[in-house]
């Protein structure tokens, strides 16, 4: 769900999303499509540190729910707490041009705060889950271009993931997304619609050193959204639709995602 704000580079805020998945076994031609919805009240954070460092800190809340064949479960809690530092590499402008860009380089580490239960392994989606039980390794890159009042954000990051103490572990997982952006200025208020797409890409998931079947996969959404602010108080929303998809083999869909936030400028 990305890193930062448009309209604000450093704050502190409240985010909540919902993403919606179907799942199927597979074992039978007419297998039914069952519902799993993940839903995450999170705190997060983009702190100024010095000129050029910035921390993130996010601290999520997850309440998921599934379909079973035999009847319905829901699993609650804290999820996995994630640390970031970036520095900002560079930071460019030119007042003729009424352009400006600036390059962030970051990495962090994800601490496995939240339960994990090794039984849901063998599950059609082993990512249903509260937390991976493990500690994993982020690096990551954030560039923002700006021309006028149009602007385009981009970021990429990589996490690293470990064994678990129950010797499981999941795949590494590529993150990457683009946001074309407006900026409409009136008075003291601020609205910027956005535009862009976002991708995820996994390795599979391994158990004891060997490779889990069905367990890797790709997904590209598109997205659509708005934030508006005043003063230091700023309101934003996302939808993400998927525009391609090949996850864990076909046998679990994403249906969409959808975010709101609500910040506060530091």
């Amino acid at each position: 769900m990305g890193f930062a704000s448009i309209i604000t580079s450093n704050f502190i805020g409240l985010r909540y999303f919902n993403q919606s998945y179907k799942t199927n076994d597979g074992l039978y031609s007419n297998s039914p499509w069952l519902d799993q919805n993940f839903n995450t009240i999170q705190l997060w954070s983009r702190i100024p540190l010095s000129e050029k460092i910035q921390a993130s800190v996010q601290i999520p809340y997850h309440y998921n729910t599934r379909e079973l064949e035999e009847g319905n479960q829901s699993i609650s809690g804290i999820g996995d707490i994630t640390l970031l530092g970036l520095y900002r590499l560079v930071q460019s402008h030119a007042d003729s041009l009424v352009y400006k860009h600036s390059v962030y380089l970051g990495g962090g580490l994800k601490i496995p705060t939240g339960a994990y239960d090794e039984s849901n392994n063998g599950s059609v989606n082993p990512s249903f889950q509260l937390g991976t039980g493990s500690w994993d390794y982020f690096l990551l890159t954030e560039y923002t271009l700006r021309k006028n009042k149009w602007g385009l954000n981009n970021m990429i990051n990589y996490i690293i993931k470990t064994k678990n103490k129950k010797d499981y572990q999941f795949g590494n997982q590529f993150n990457y997304g683009s946001t074309l952006f407006y900026l409409l200025e009136i008075n003291n208020f601020t609205i910027a619609p956005q535009v862009g797409i976002a991708g995820e890409v996994y390795d599979s998931n391994e158990l004891r050193g060997l490779t889990l079947k069905n367990t890797s996969g790709d997904i590209l959404f598109s997205k659509i959204g708005f934030e508006m602010g005043k003063n230091k108080i700023s309101l934003g929303a996302h939808a993400f639709v998927p525009i391609q998809q090949n996850l864990t083999g076909g046998l679990v869909e994403a249906n969409y995602r959808w975010n709101v936030y609500f910040n506060y400028s530091l």
